[in-house]
């Protein structure tokens, strides 16, 4: 997606998001077949319904409409990110502490590149996680600095 666009839509989406006290997660827009799809995902502390998403999706609209940031026809969609929500920032991390959590790494961290289990701490720029390995949990310490993509995860 251009920066350009979701920043556009960032800073439209920022007064909107905090007089009804909810948090931005996450901004997708992305061509589907021969469709445009523009995914806004939101959040707050006590969990979104769809009341929030239908009054953040008619404002928003409005503002689209108003300062047309996107020149293709597209369709606005806005959701929660669901269970396994995306941990773009460090205060996601740091709100994820004492949850499941899936990362993918850069480069290979203590020999693997993807670690799921519970994130213990978020210290010093670094996810502290402790996985499972064969029958015991081992703690795998993963610099902020390498992560990839991260998420929380559900974990059965």
């Amino acid at each position: 997606m251009s920066r350009t666009i979701q920043q556009a839509v960032e800073q439209l989406a920022a007064p909107i998001l905090e007089e009804l006290e909810l948090e931005l997660v996450d901004v997708e827009f992305q061509k589907e077949g021969k469709n445009w799809f523009l995914r806004v995902f939101i959040d707050s502390d006590h969990g979104v319904d769809l009341d929030d998403c239908t009054k953040v999706s008619e404002r928003l609209s409005e503002s689209l409409d108003s300062e047309d940031p996107i020149e293709q026809a597209y369709y606005l969609e806005v959701s929660s990110p669901g269970a396994e929500r995306p941990l773009k920032k460090k205060q996601d991390i740091e709100k994820a502490v004492g949850k499941n959590v899936h990362v993918t790494t850069y480069a290979p961290v203590e020999g693997d590149k993807v670690f799921e289990g519970e994130l213990q701490h978020f210290e010093n720029d670094t996810l502290h996680i402790a996985v499972k390995q064969m029958h015991k949990k081992v703690v795998k310490k993963v610099p902020y600095a390498q992560v990839a993509k991260a998420r929380l995860a559900v974990i059965m």
